[in-house]
């Protein structure tokens, strides 16, 4: 059994990396963006918290991260293991991470502000579905349509220089007590998020011990 975490800023490709692995290794990938947008979508309680939160341009409370992670955890579908993305954000949380399970490898994907600007001010997202896209890395066919259902592609309501500033302080300020916690229990791989998804995934596998072959 496998179990990773996987860190990074906005932008810098977790959700694809994790997607990677969960799909190689036959892993659960266990989003909490994926959680927070099913919520919403669905018109929960939780969504109606979440949508308000990033309609402000603000991070989602530590809490309610927290509790939806520990939900998540306690269904006991992964059976070869899992990899999250998106948890844990501060010192509490991975305490309460490490306490309950034995971690194999954290991946840590590195990206410098200006990229991360450049590749989350450009992302739209599909008014009707909900799928993702980017200007620059997955355009669509025809401009400001989906290729799917052909609803208007929009950006998201906190993609913007103002929101994305104040989440990449609030992360920094988290992030680095949680990273160097991890160092002392863990293995922390660092890996280089500017590179081709291919490669980074090359990177991800040698630096973990694991087989990159189908």
């Amino acid at each position: 059994m496998r179990k990773y975490v996987i860190m990074g800023v906005q932008g810098s490709g977790k959700g694809t990396q994790a997607k990677m692995l969960a799909d190689r290794f036959d892993l659960v990938h266990m989003s909490v963006g994926d959680i927070f947008r099913w919520h919403v979508q669905n018109h929960t309680k939780i969504g109606a918290q979440v949508r308000r939160r990033v309609d402000a341009g603000e991070l989602v409370g530590d809490d309610l991260v927290e509790s939806v992670v520990q939900d998540r955890l306690r269904g006991h579908d992964w059976n070869y293991g899992f990899v999250v993305d998106g948890f844990p954000r501060n010192a509490r949380q991975a305490e309460f991470f490490l306490e309950g399970f034995d971690i194999d490898g954290v991946i840590n994907l590195e990206l410098a502000t200006e990229e991360v600007e450049r590749r989350v001010l450009s992302r739209r997202i599909c008014s009707q579905c909900g799928l993702d896209y980017n200007l620059f890395a997955h355009r669509p066919e025809v401009e400001d349509t989906c290729d799917v259902c052909q609803g208007a592609l929009v950006a998201r309501a906190d993609d913007n220089t103002e929101a994305l500033a104040r989440r990449l302080a609030d992360y920094y300020s988290k992030t680095q007590p949680v990273l160097e916690l991890f160092e002392r229990k863990e293995f922390v791989l660092n890996v280089d998020a500017a590179k081709p998804r291919e490669e980074i995934f090359a990177t991800v596998c040698a630096g973990l011990g694991l087989p990159n072959t189908q």
